[in-house]
């Protein structure tokens, strides 16, 4: 990935992030003037290209060292190409980054967590041959 793909992503992400939580969630007495309940209205789906979807386990994480998995599916992409961590020449957060499966529809892989990373937040990207996908690591090392 190249670091316009990666501004590309993380600016669809951002967007769908804060249009899709801030004004996806409202309480229902707003709407049906019942209290207490939650209504969800669907989130905008995300641009093309910018559809995969990644979770990382453990997260948060504490230990340098530590072995990540990192799930998700390839929302219409040919199957998992690459693991990214970190972003703009920062200290990549993953290490030995390993596809175990490259299943479109239910990608594994595998990663360390680097020993020069400190408390924090990150980015980790997934590159699926035509959509790509972002999510955040969170660090309390």
């Amino acid at each position: 990935m190249n670091k316009k793909m990666i501004a590309a992503i993380v600016g669809a992400s951002l967007t769908v992030g804060v249009f899709g939580l801030g004004a996806g969630g409202a309480f229902a007495s707003d709407k049906a003037g019942v209290t207490g309940k939650i209504v969800a209205e669907a989130a905008p789906k995300p641009p093309k290209g910018a559809r995969a979807v990644v979770q990382v386990s453990p997260n948060p994480t504490a230990k340098r060292g530590e072995e990540l998995t990192i799930t998700g599916h390839c929302g219409g992409g040919k199957g998992l190409k690459a693991v990214v961590s970190g972003a703009y020449g920062g200290v990549p957060s993953l290490e030995n980054i390993r596809i175990i499966d490259d299943n479109p529809k239910k990608f594994v892989a595998k990663a360390t967590l680097s020993h020069k990373i400190g408390n924090g937040v990150g980015p980790v990207f997934v590159d699926c041959g035509g959509e790509a996908g972002v999510t955040l690591l969170v660090t309390h090392v």
